[in-house]
C-alpha cells in the first residue's frame, strides 16, 4: 500500500519550523552546518515545485558520510555535546532532501523536538526558554498540519490548537519538575569541546585582564541579605597568582604545596557577617567569586589554603551558591619559612633597573616602602588605558616603570608586586572583579566582565595579609566610580558588545526595562535553574515532613495520577451528541408507507437517491412527498424551509 504523501503547506512550515530550532545553535556550531540545511532546504523547495528530482540514494548516503567526515575534522571526535549535536544537525538538514511522504513529516517533527531539548545541554538562560517554546507551537503546528487533507489553508486555529495541547502538559510538566528526582550526571553532561573558557584566567600577563573590559556580558549576580558593600568593598576575589613563570604570573594548585601548607585558615570572626548568594554564569572554569574573606557551605564548594573558593568541577552551566563574608578578619597573621621564602620567589637576573630602582629608595619598615612605590605611581606621569603600547621584553617591568608607563589593572599589580619581592616583602597578585552594577529591584549587584581587575597582597608582620591596589593610585575613579568612569573616553571600552543593552542605560525607558528584565533573569536562575537535588529535598521536606524511599515514591506517583486521571478524563469524556433517532425513525416510517404504495426503497439506497426517484411517482402537491423532502432534507441537516425545487440543489451541495 503506497504512503500518504506529506502536505506542501506542512512541508513548509515544518522547514521554517526547523529553522527556528537551528538558529541557537549556531554560535557554537561550525557555519556549513547552516549551509547544508539551507541548500537541503532549498533543494526541497523545488522538489515542491516539481522543478528537481530527489536526489539518488547514493548521493544521499554520500552527504551523510560526508557530513559526519566535516564534524569529525573540525571537533576531532564524534564522541561528546558538540560533535554529536552537530551530526544530529547535519542529519537533520539531509532528512528534508527525502522528506517525500507523511512518516518523514514525523520523523522531522521529532528530530526537531529533540534538538530543542539539546538546547539546554548548553544554556538554560530565560531567553533561550522563551525560543525553545515558540520554537515547540511552532513544530506543533506542523504536526497539525501533517494530519489535515490536502488543500487545507494555514488560519488561526492551527497555532491555537498547538499552544493548546502544550498547554495540557503544563501540570504533568509541573509535577515533575517538583517531585522526579534530579540526576545530574544525566542532565549536566559536561562540554569537553567547542566552549572556550570565559572570565579571568589563572595566569596573569599584560593584556589578559584589558582583553574582557571590552565585554558587556555578565560574569555573575549577587544578591545580598541585607546591605549591599560600597563599591570601594566590592572586591571579588577570585584566584590567587603567587607562582612567577615565564614571564607571567600564575595560580599555585593545592597539589604543589606542601602537606604542612595545604591547611584551610578559618578568620577570627570579629564582625557580624555579610550574607549573600552568588550565581554565577558558565566561565569553563574552577574557581568562584566572593567578597574577602568568604566562606561557603554550599555542596561542592571547597576553601584553598589561599583563601579563595573553589569547585570540584569545571562551571559548566549556571552555578548557584551561599557564601559568607567578614571584611574586617586579618588573614595568616605568622607565615611559615617555607611560605615566606615561597611568597618571595622571583627568576634572577631579570629588571636590573627596577632592582636598582629598589635598592636606591629601600624604607626602615615595608609600610614605608608601599607608600613610596604608591606615591611613585601617582606622582610621575602613569596612564590607565585600555590599548597601552605592547612590551616584548623578559624585563617587562623595567619598560612599564622608566618607559611606557601606559597600561591597565593587570600592569600596575605585575609591577607591584615585583617590586615588593625585591624589597624582601611577602607580595602575590590577586584576580577577581571589582565594583558591580546595583539593581534596586531586587537588591542585587549584576558583575560584567568589563569589571575584571587584579590588584596586590602584600604580608604584614603583625596583621597579615593586607589588599593594596596600585591602580588606586594611577586612576582613583577605578575604585570609586567604577570603570566606566575611568575610561570614559576610552574608544576600547565595551568593544565587543556593541549592542549590548548597557551601551543605553542613559535612555530611562530601557533602563527601567533593563533592570526589570535582570531581576526576573534572576528569579528564572535562582527559582528554577537552580532547583538542584539539595534545594529540591528542603523544599518537599517543608511539604511532607520527613522523606522516606516508600513515602516518596508514593507521592510521586500520586501527584502524576493526581495530574493525569483530569487529562485524560477531560481529554476523552463522552460529549452529548445529538440524536438523529427521532428524524431516521421519521423517516423510515415515510419510506414503510411509500412501500405500501408500491415504491419501496432499495437495500443501502441513499436517502436522496430514493427521494429522486420517488418524484418521479408521485406529484408535487403529494402530502407523503412533501414530509419525505422535509426528513431528508433534516438528515442531510439542511434548512427546513425551502421547496421541492432547491432541495435536491442544498442537498446536492451538503454531498
Amino acid at each position: 500500500m503506497p504512503q500518504q504523501a506529506m502536505p506542501p503547506l506542512a512541508m513548509t512550515w515544518l522547514m521554517a519550523s526547523l529553522v527556528m530550532v537551528m538558529l541557537p545553535h549556531v554560535p557554537r556550531m561550525p557555519l556549513w552546518i547552516l549551509l547544508v540545511y539551507a541548500l537541503a532546504a532549498l533543494w526541497r523547495l523545488q522538489m515542491l515545485r516539481a522543478r528537481l528530482p530527489m536526489p539518488a540514494v547514493a548521493i544521499r548516503l554520500l552527504c551523510g558520510l560526508g557530513g559526519a567526515l566535516l564534524v569529525w575534522l573540525r571537533f576531532g571526535t564524534l564522541i561528546g555535546l558538540e560533535p554529536m549535536v552537530a551530526v544530529l544537525l547535519v542529519a537533520t538538514g539531509l532528512k528534508l532532501l527525502e522528506a517525500v511522504r507523511l512518516r518523514d513529516g514525523y520523523v522531522l517533527v521529532c528530530l526537531g523536538l529533540f534538538l530543542a531539548i539539546t538546547q539546554f545541554l548548553f544554556s538554560q538562560s530565560l531567553p533561550l526558554v522563551l525560543w525553545i517554546m515558540l520554537s515547540s507551537v511552532l513544530l506543533v503546528t506542523a504536526l497539525i498540519l501533517l494530519n489535515q487533507t490536502p488543500g487545507t489553508r494555514l488560519s488561526y486555529r492551527q497555532p491555537l490548537l498547538a499552544l493548546r495541547m502544550l498547554a495540557l502538559a503544563v501540570p504533568m510538566m509541573v509535577a515533575l519538575f517538583l517531585l522526579f528526582p534530579r540526576i545530574d550526571p544525566l542532565w549536566s553532561l559536561p562540554s569537553r569541546i567547542g566552549q572556550g573558557s570565559t572570565g579571568m584566567s589563572d595566569v596573569l600577563s599584560p593584556g589578559s585582564v584589558s582583553r574582557l573590559a571590552r565585554s558587556a556580558d555578565v560574569a555573575f549576580r549577587a544578591q545580598f541579605v541585607d546591605e549591599v558593600p560600597s563599591p570601594s568593598e566590592r572586591y571579588w576575589r577570585g584566584m590567587v597568582l603567587n607562582r612567577f613563570e615565564g614571564g607571567a604570573w600564575r595560580r599555585t594548585d593545592m597539589r604543589q604545596l606542601p602537606p604542612n601548607e595545604q591547611t584551610v585558615f578559618s578568620p577570627d570572626r570579629l564582625s557580624a557577617a555579610i550574607r549573600y548568594r552568588v550565581i554565577m554564569e558558565p566561565s569553563q572554569q574552577r574557581w568562584l567569586y566572593g567578597l574577602p574573606y568568604a566562606q561557603s557551605n554550599s555542596p561542592g564548594v571547597v576553601a584553598s589554603p589561599d583563601n579563595h573558593l573553589l569547585l570540584q568541577e569545571p562551571i559548566t552551566g549556571q552555578f548557584a551558591y551561599d557564601v559568607e563574608t567578614w571584611l574586617g578578619v586579618r588573614v595568616d597573621q605568622a607565615l611559615s619559612p617555607w611560605r615566606r621564602d615561597y611568597e618571595q620567589q622571583l627568576p634572577p637576573g631579570l629588571n636590573p633597573r627596577t632592582r636598582a630602582w629598589v635598592a636606591a629608595n629601600g624604607a626602615t619598615t615595608p609600610r614605608q616602602f608601599i607608600d613610596r612605590v604608591l606615591a611613585y605611581f601617582r606622582t610621575e606621569p602613569f596612564y590607565y588605558t585600555l590599548e597601552p603600547p605592547p612590551i616584548a621584553d623578559e624585563d617587562f617591568v623595567d619598560r612599564f616603570v622608566f618607559d611606557t608607563r601606559r597600561g591597565f589593572c593587570e600592569h600596575y599589580a605585575y609591577a607591584f608586586v615585583v617590586m615588593m619581592r625585591m624589597a624582601g616583602i611577602p607580595a602575590r597578585v590577586v584576580g577577581g572583579y571589582l565594583g558591580g552594577e546595583y539593581n534596586p529591584v531586587n537588591n542585587t549587584l549584576i558583575v560584567r566582565q568589563f569589571d575584571a581587575h587584579a590588584w596586590a597582597e602584600v604580608w604584614l608582620a603583625g596583621e597579615g595579609w593586607r589588599r593594596v591596589d596600585p591602580t588606586a593610585a594611577v586612576a582613583p575613579e577605578r575604585v570609586s566610580l567604577g570603570l566606566e568612569a575611568a575610561l570614559a573616553d576610552d574608544p576600547g571600552f565595551l568593544a565587543s558588545s556593541p549592542l549590548s543593552a548597557y551601551r543605553f542605560k542613559g535612555i530611562g525607558l530601557i533602563n527601567w526595562l533593563r533592570l526589570r528584565y535582570d531581576a526576573v533573569a534572576w528569579r528564572w536562575q535562582a527559582f528554577v535553574v537552580g532547583f538542584d537535588s539539595d534545594r529540591q529535598i528542603r523544599v518537599l521536606q517543608s511539604w511532607f515532613g520527613e522523606l522516606r524511599p516508600g513515602w516518596f515514591v508514593m507521592v510521586l506517583f500520586g501527584s502524576a495520577l493526581l495530574v493525569l486521571l483530569p487529562l485524560t478524563w477531560w481529554m476523552h469524556r463522552v460529549r452529548r451528541a445529538p440524536s438523529p433517532l427521532a428524524t431516521e425513525r421519521r423517516f423510515a416510517v415515510i419510506a414503510e408507507q411509500l412501500a405500501q404504495r408500491g415504491m419501496a426503497r432499495g437495500p443501502a439506497e441513499p436517502p436522496l437517491r430514493f427521494l429522486k426517484r420517488v418524484r418521479h411517482y408521485l406529484e408535487k402537491n403529494d402530502p407523503l412527498l412533501l414530509e419525505l423532502e422535509q426528513a431528508v432534507a433534516a438528515l442531510y441537516q439542511t434548512p427546513a424551509q425551502f421547496n421541492s425545487g432547491s432541495v435536491e440543489l442544498k442537498v446536492q451541495h451538503s454531498r
